[in-house]
Parts: structure tokens; C-alpha cells; sequence
């Protein structure tokens, strides 16, 4: 079973998802991290951003990998091409790069067939932008996050704070969200949008643990038909 969760950034994906996959006992696969993990080795080759070719290329050349705790369905380490990348992939800078690179349709394509076969694999929480209307638009249950863009800045503030990466500074965060929804709901492969049949959560002002035990009772519904 596939649970398909996207929406912008900030809106809380990666935290509703792994919540949701520890409860369900499913695994999770974050594929933002994929995306960020290409525009880091990118920005290390000195790969135009805007060079779909190359960024193609390197997306099919370099195998993305997580790393596991044993007994954890959540992964904690980003690899690319056997490098570490954990922490290098959640700054300022790849904020920035990872918009440009995502768009490019070559690196969509090369992700895309990357994410299907591991989420044929077995039971997933797969969370992302385009997950539900591109890479499972079978998903046996679709969820779209989001929530205002202040509090999205300000969630990703406290987040930057709490892993010391990234901006800790409001107005850039705010500035590069705005930035990026535009980026991300503009390109022409794959825009962010909610898939038709999603189920829509606005979590602004809500406890994150109330939408979390919302989309486990849509999905244990949905895995008893």
C-alpha cells in the first residue's frame, strides 16, 4: 500500500510522514532528500543548474541510497554515489539549487523510476510534490499538506534552529518558500499541485499530532476494503 503525501515546503511532509509510517508500521521514503541529494552533487561538479542534460546524467550515474537503524522504517542518512550527505543537503545554498534542479525533466525522470521501484517494494509513506499525481497516481490514499506561508516560515525557522543548518533569519525563510512554491507550481514537468482526489489538510494552527491520527484512520479504513 502507497500513502501519498505532498504539498509545499514547510508544510510539515516529512514530519507528518515518518509519524505516519512508524504508526502504520510502514516504511517512508523522503524523496526531497533525493532531489537535494542531486543538486549537492551538482553544485559539487559544477553542473549548471540549468543544463538538463548533465543533471540528467548525474541523476542516473550516481545511486541514492538511505541508511536504517535496524528496526527503524525511517531512514536517518542520505547517501550519494557512497558519499554522506545528511547534513550537507539541508543548507541554505541547496534550499536555493534544489528548485532549479528539480525541474529538470531529465532528473524527474531518472527519480521518478528510482522512487516507483522502491515503493513497489513493500508498504510506504511517500512523500514529495508530485507523488500523488506522478509517481503513485494509484496511491491507495493521497493527502496534500499545506498551511499558511507564515507558518510554514516560521515551522522551517525552528527546524533550521533545532538541526543548526540552514537560515535562522524569518525573512530569508519566508522569501525562499515564496520563491520556491513559484519554482515548484510554474515548471512544466511535474508542477506541485494537489491530485485531484487528494484529501486536503491545511494544518495552520492545528496540533500536528491531530493530522497525524487523522490520515492513520483514513488509511487503516482504506486497508481493510
Amino acid at each position: 500500500m502507497i500513502i501519498a503525501i505532498d504539498g509545499p515546503s514547510g508544510a510539515g511532509k516529512s514530519t507528518v510522514a515518518k509519524a505516519v509510517a512508524k504508526k502504520l508500521g510502514f516504511s517512508c521514503l523522503d524523496t526531497g532528500a533525493m532531489y537535494r541529494a542531486v543538486a549537492w552533487q551538482a553544485v559539487q561538479d559544477g553542473i549548471g543548474l540549468d543544463d538538463n542534460e548533465a543533471l540528467g546524467a548525474l541523476a542516473l550515474a550516481k545511486d541514492i541510497a538511505f541508511g536504517h537503524t535496524a528496526g527503524d522504517p525511517i531512514p536517518k542518512r542520505v547517501f550519494i554515489g557512497g558519499i554522506e550527505v545528511t547534513d550537507a543537503i539541508r543548507t541554505a545554498a541547496i534550499d536555493k539549487a534544489v528548485s532549479p534542479v528539480s525541474a529538470a525533466p531529465a532528473v524527474r525522470e531518472a527519480l521518478v523510476a528510482q522512487q516507483q521501484r522502491i515503493g513497489e517494494a513493500g508498504d510506504y509513506v511517500v512523500e514529495g510534490r508530485d507523488i500523488g499525481t506522478v509517481v503513485f497516481p494509484d496511491a491507495a490514499l493521497k493527502v496534500f499538506l499545506t498551511a499558511t506561508d507564515e507558518e510554514r516560515a516560521h515551522r522551517r525557522v525552528r527546524q533550521n534552529v533545532d538541526r543548526s543548518i540552514g537560515s535562522f533569519d524569518y525573512d530569508e525563510v519566508l522569501a525562499d518558500l515564496l520563491r520556491r512554491d513559484e519554482h515548484d507550481s510554474a515548471r512544466a514537468t511535474s508542477p506541485l499541485c494537489a491530485a485531484a482526489d487528494a484529501v486536503v489538510f491545511d494544518s495552520t494552527g492545528r496540533y500536528i499530532e491531530e493530522v497525524i491520527d487523522e490520515i492513520c484512520a483514513m488509511a487503516r479504513e482504506r486497508m481493510q476494503k
